[in-house]
């Protein structure tokens, strides 16, 4: 469920109180309706990619999405600004699910290393008592704290390190060209068949909200297909379908559904009236500046009971299709590279190629 209130603590100062600071830098919180201070952040954001892979990709409405008023329920932010109040750090946390707690940390490439550290510093302790704050909120003993780098950002890599933080994934970031004559790759994007299963969108009336019945399907599927991997950790229908919405790139007509219409295996049920859903794709728009648009595969999954019967495969082909009846130009997705499961296997074979690597890091934090 999502809280009717944030669980974390909304004044910086009493998490640091103490800042390692030089004299007129000070902490607070970014005002998301001033726009001069979302551009800062975006410039941040976007200075922080193209240091790690190369390139940025970031938008304001992704800065949005972790410093609006909408998402404040789940998110709490914190900034650094030096003596002319300029930005020159961020941190944002995000309630994902109970005992995980999303982190985005960023410090300016433009300050000197000494200052620059003692900003990651501010950064650092202000996520540790935002840990303990919403574990507590939770009742949770431990409380994870799970943020990203990119492969090549020896920085981020030794300031994780000396936090306490550790390495503990590595995440192949992929992508495939679309070409025109690829909408023929499925009978029909928005819904096909074959041996028994059948590929369709979410129902939907309209313009509304999709059929409530598809929406549980979808979360039901990701959760049983995701529940033996790595960091897994339970996600309520509420929290799933709130998050997901915030995605800037979130399209209702780009969420799909397999349903076993024939030879059911034993084991595999449904609701009255309906037949079983054994896989899923949620699918998103990636928007490009300077091009057309992309595609992005957000998760899939099969049950158990269901592999075997080319179902991933089928909806992969389905989303290549869909893109090309947009006009998109790629496909984009993420791998574990550690995986048992070899998925990057299928995504090769069907000419998903590695463009760049990120890693997750993670630190237990002990609640209070």
């Amino acid at each position: 469920m999502i809280p009717e209130e944030s669980r974390f603590e909304s004044d910086p100062e009493e998490l640091v109180s103490d800042p390692p600071l030089p004299d007129g830098w000070e902490i607070g919180t970014p005002d998301a309706s001033d726009r001069f201070e979302v551009a800062r952040l975006t410039h941040l954001l976007r200075a922080h990619e193209r240091h790690g892979r190369g390139w940025a990709g970031a938008s304001v409405d992704d800065v949005l999405v972790e410093v609006s008023e909408h998402g404040l329920r789940t998110r709490e932010n914190v900034v650094v600004r030096d003596p002319e109040g300029q930005i020159q750090a961020w941190g944002s946390v995000h309630d994902r699910a109970g005992g995980r707690m999303l982190y985005v940390h960023i410090v300016s490439r433009e300050l000197a290393p000494p200052i620059a550290r003692k900003c990651s510093d501010v950064l650092f302790e202000w996520a540790r008592g935002q840990a303990r704050a919403v574990g507590a909120a939770r009742g949770l003993d431990t409380q994870q704290i799970d943020t990203g780098a990119f492969e090549d950002d020896d920085r981020q890599h030794a300031w994780l390190d000396s936090a306490g933080f550790r390495k503990v994934r590595t995440w192949w970031q992929m992508s495939r060209p679309v070409e025109p004559e690829e909408i023929g790759l499925v009978p029909d994007p928005d819904e096909w068949e074959k041996k028994g299963a059948r590929f369709r969108l979410v129902d939907r009336e309209g313009q509304g909200l999709p059929d409530e019945a598809d929406l549980r399907a979808v979360h039901d599927v990701l959760e049983a297909a995701f529940v033996d991997h790595f960091n897994s950790f339970e996600e309520s229908y509420g929290e799933f379908l709130h998050r997901l919405r915030e995605d800037p790139g979130h399209r209702w007509n780009h969420w799909w559904l397999v349903e076993l219409v024939d030879d059911v295996p034993e084991g595999l049920e449904a609701p009255e009236g309906r037949h079983p859903a054994v896989g899923a794709l949620i699918g998103t728009v990636s928007h490009n500046a300077t091009g057309p648009d992309s595609s992005y595969v957000s998760y899939i999954g099969v049950v158990d009971g269901a592999r075997g019967r080319g179902v991933a495969k089928g909806l992969l082909r389905t989303i290549v299709a869909d893109a090309a009846r947009r006009g998109r130009v790629s496909v984009g997705l993420e791998v574990d590279a550690d995986s048992s499961t070899h998925a990057h296997k299928l995504y090769e074979s069907m000419g998903w190629r590695t463009k760049y690597v990120t890693q997750s890091w993670h630190l237990d934090v002990p609640v209070d």
